[in-house]
């Protein structure tokens, strides 16, 4: 494989660089909001989940003793 030059390189960044289509603003706060929903969601999933959890376990220690 030959090597490239610094130059070639930077060209051929750019070149790719060019051909990325970047989100809109709109699209950006809409995935952003989107995330922040969801992060939010599984947060208390998981949280009800582990209350769920400690709950079953204290009970079952209570039994032991």
């Amino acid at each position: 494989m030959a090597k490239t030059s610094p130059g070639e390189f930077i060209r051929q960044v750019k070149a790719e660089t060019a051909k990325v289509v970047w989100p809109t603003r709109k699209e950006t706060v809409t995935t952003t909001i989107m995330v922040g929903i969801m992060t939010m969601l599984l947060g208390l999933f998981f949280f009800g989940i582990d209350q769920l959890f400690a709950s079953l376990v204290k009970f079952l220690l209570s039994l032991l003793g």
